[in-house]
């Protein structure tokens, strides 16, 4: 059955949105956050109005609704991620998630001349903090690099690099080529050399199901505000075996069984590694988003972005001057297209299109090794997503054609 985009649009309020200069708001930001629903905007909103407490605290009647809320959604994502709430550990987002792993499971696990493998195209998220663990504890962290023709994962380099591998950690769709790598195939690969595997899904949630128990990862990385959810949250998933390997990252209240002046002794499971108050409105938020967001297949939702990415990226292909950075029309594309105008600086084409109504993004995208193999500082970002139309990226190539006859 076909999307019904407009239905779909109808409960996304900020779409309606007439912007100061008199344009209306056509939103084509998505890969950096989506935009919310009116039901997880409600579902916050009524835990505020009505049962605001703090979880697993209290026992009175707001401090029992708050915490059967909390762990009502954490039951509700885990199934959506196919797997069980004892898997699924409450973090801000996907970066928290991927410090977690360094220095709650590396810290334990990781020592001298130890081999992490990560890629080009990692969001910097995903390789800041292994270039902080190289300096602590002498583990060698290895570069994948992209093919700079078919904008795709050089695998040949990835066999190599498994040579030692102790964790793989690799972006499931990358954030400014839309590239989808071959998650199941690397992970295959990584286990077969003994290698553990982490899976940055922040930009891959938002447009498959990831079904965490079956996909064979040992860990991976979640962002809420990507798929219908609020910001401010998101989740690491875990294997069981693999967090009973794990020590603390931050410590704290909630996460302790026992404090004395002699020493302390920890939670265990995921308790172990939420710290502080939880995220109850953020949690009930995403709880609400993977309900809406259930009731659609997606892989439809899918093919509906990528015909949007792949018409657009052809009509780009025909205006002089443009290059794209990545293959928007492949079947596994997240509709990402980065791209840039050979006599246009790229935050001046930002600009412009936003003085048009549309919002896209312009930068490094937090992922500069990346721009340095493409060779370039910044791209220019259009990242669609499930309420996007034809119309939309209709009205957007010809206003950037409008912008290029007009500028360049």
């Amino acid at each position: 059955m076909a999307l019904d985009i407009e239905a779909i649009r109808a409960d996304f309020p900020i779409l309606k949105r007439v912007l100061p200069n008199g344009k209306q708001l056509v939103y084509f930001d998505n890969a950096a956050t989506s935009q919310k629903p009116k039901c997880v905007i409600d579902a916050m909103s009524h835990f505020y109005e009505e049962y605001n407490s703090n979880a697993h605290r209290a026992n009175h009647t707001l401090a029992d609704e708050a915490t059967a809320a909390l762990e009502s959604a954490r039951a509700r994502i885990s199934s959506y991620f196919g797997t069980g709430p004892a898997n699924l550990i409450y973090t801000s987002g996907a970066t928290e998630a991927i410090n977690l792993v360094a220095y709650g499971w590396g810290r334990y696990n990781l020592e001298r001349d130890d081999v992490i493998v990560i890629t080009e195209m990692e969001h910097h998220a995903d390789i800041v903090p292994w270039q902080e663990l190289s300096k602590t504890h002498g583990v060698e962290v290895r570069f994948v690099p992209i093919d700079t023709k078919t904008f795709t994962l050089d695998m040949e380099a990835f066999e190599v690099a498994l040579d030692g591998a102790k964790l793989v950690c690799v972006v499931h769709t990358s954030n400014v080529l839309g590239v989808r790598n071959p998650i199941e195939r690397i992970i295959e690969m990584s286990h077969a050399v003994g290698a553990k595997v982490l899976i940055d899904a922040a930009q891959g949630a938002p447009h498959e199901r990831i079904f965490f128990d079956s996909s064979g990862a040992d860990f991976v990385a979640i962002s809420s505000h990507k798929m219908a959810g609020p910001t401010g949250i998101g989740c690491l998933l875990v294997k069981t075996d693999v967090m009973a390997e794990m020590g603390p990252f931050m410590t704290g209240g909630s996460m302790i069984r026992r404090v004395t002046t002699e020493g302390t002794t920890f939670q265990e499971g995921h308790a172990m590694f939420e710290t502080g108050t939880p995220r109850i409105a953020e949690a009930i938020g995403w709880g609400a988003a993977v309900e809406w967001l259930a009731q659609f297949d997606m892989r439809e939702v899918h093919a509906h972005i990528n015909d949007l990415a792949s018409w657009t990226s052809n009509q780009l292909l025909d205006i002089p001057g443009i290059k794209i950075y990545g293959d928007p029309s492949h079947k596994d594309s997240s509709g990402a297209i980065s791209f840039l105008h050979d006599g246009i600086q790229s935050q001046d084409l930002a600009m412009l299109l936003d003085e048009g109504g549309f919002a896209v993004r312009t930068g490094h995208h937090c992922a500069q090794p990346l721009m340095d193999a493409l060779g370039v500082p910044a791209t220019n970002r259009a990242s669609f997503w499930i309420y996007n139309t034809l119309d939309e990226v209709q009205a957007f190539i010809e206003y950037l054609r409008f912008i290029c006859e007009r500028f360049a």
